[in-house]
């Protein structure tokens, strides 16, 4: 059984979540800048053995698109066609970053590391990414 790589796509900063080997654990990894995102995933999945990577899909609460829907959708296709031995998925995102600073702060993150977007980006991450577990 290989981990499950959640990603919360964004047009400066890319959050990266990742299960344990065993696929219970949903767990923040890192942010990397999107120009560097692809090759990031790219190598992890070189180092790791990735059964499926998880993309972040926003949508309105009636489901519609929003502004970031496309970009999120041409991420998870170019991952698609760069990593192809890899399932890829989209999970509805909506209210991930309210919910993350939430998380942050009932966890006891000091403010200053709530408001730094990189945490909220990778907490975000492993919120879609224990969503995606849960509908499994």
């Amino acid at each position: 059984m290989g981990r499950i790589l959640a990603i919360d796509f964004g047009t400066k900063r890319v959050g990266i979540a990742v299960t344990d080997p065993l696929q219970i654990l949903a767990s923040p990894l890192t942010t990397v800048e999107n120009a560097q995102a692809l090759d990031f995933i790219k190598e992890y999945c070189k180092k790791e053995d990735v059964e499926c990577i998880v993309v972040g899909l926003p949508l309105r609460l009636n489901g519609e698109e929003t502004h970031a829907t496309k970009p999120a959708m041409d991420f998870g296709n170019r991952i698609k066609k760069e990593i192809p031995g890899v399932e890829l998925a989209f999970e509805e995102e909506s209210f991930t970053s309210k919910t993350a600073m939430q998380v942050m702060v009932k966890g006891g993150m000091k403010k200053k590391d709530r408001r730094k977007k990189e945490n909220i980006d990778k907490v975000s991450a492993a919120i879609i990414l224990q969503s995606f577990l849960e509908s499994k």
